[in-house]
């Protein structure tokens, strides 16, 4: 069963561990984003070692810590919106399944108005806080499941959330009604086998270094796509 786990414990959790000295494989780490220097995150040096301490610290499950890597379609679409900073200026901005923060700090770079980052992860909340800080930026983050709600931004932008096929059938619904809504809709996607045919189409594509655990080539090709 996972352990319970509010926003503001998980932040101090956190905010503990940065502040931990030494080094190893169990311990988070500042460090520039590889495809994107311009954003630096605090990572684990080993995400897989680092949830198995704080899962024995705990007491029980907590969520897979997708926040402590800097997935390869987050990078690619980071490094899409930094480059074109057109898209961005003046706009309020949605990242979807922000992680890291990798996307949303990006976004404020790049000019956004306003930017909300949303994960279901509380630690990934924590993470978006304290990498948005640590970059001077201004990023408001929030737990809430957003699926079946109503978009409210101009820019909505999702890195990787298409990697399991059950989450792909309810997050492809919510990118098509945010576009028929008006919001220009990005998606950074390693092509992870769950993106029907037709459904979205390519805008950029690039070699991206890779850092999440379990991968089997130092480089992926990642595209960024919008819906078609």
């Amino acid at each position: 069963m996972l352990a319970p786990v509010r926003n503001r414990t998980a932040l101090a959790d956190l905010e503990r561990e940065i502040a931990l000295p030494g080094t190893g494989l169990d311990r988070l780490r500042l460090m520039e984003t590889p495809f994107v220097p311009e954003v630096r995150l605090h990572l684990a040096e080993d995400a897989i070692v680092w949830w198995a301490r704080m899962e024995a610290a705990a007491g029980g499950r907590l969520p897979p810590p997708y926040w402590a890597s800097a997935w390869a379609g987050g990078q690619a679409l980071a490094r899409y919106l930094l480059d074109h900073p057109e898209l961005v200026a003046g706009r309020r901005v949605l990242d979807l399944a922000a992680g890291s923060g990798l996307v949303a700090i990006a976004a404020a770079l790049a000019g956004a108005d306003q930017v909300v980052a949303n994960d279901i992860d509380p630690y990934a909340v924590a993470a978006v806080t304290v990498n948005a800080r640590v970059n001077g930026v201004r990023v408001a983050a929030t737990a809430d499941d957003l699926l079946d709600s109503t978009v409210t931004a101009d820019l909505l932008v999702a890195g990787d959330i298409l990697y399991d096929a059950a989450l792909a059938r309810r997050v492809l619904p919510f990118l098509r009604r945010a576009a028929d809504q008006g919001a220009v809709v990005l998606v950074g996607d390693p092509d992870r086998g769950h993106v029907p045919p037709g459904r979205l189409e390519v805008v950029a594509s690039y070699p991206v270094p890779t850092t999440e655990p379990f991968v089997d080539s130092p480089v992926r090709r990642v595209q960024v796509l919008r819906p078609s």
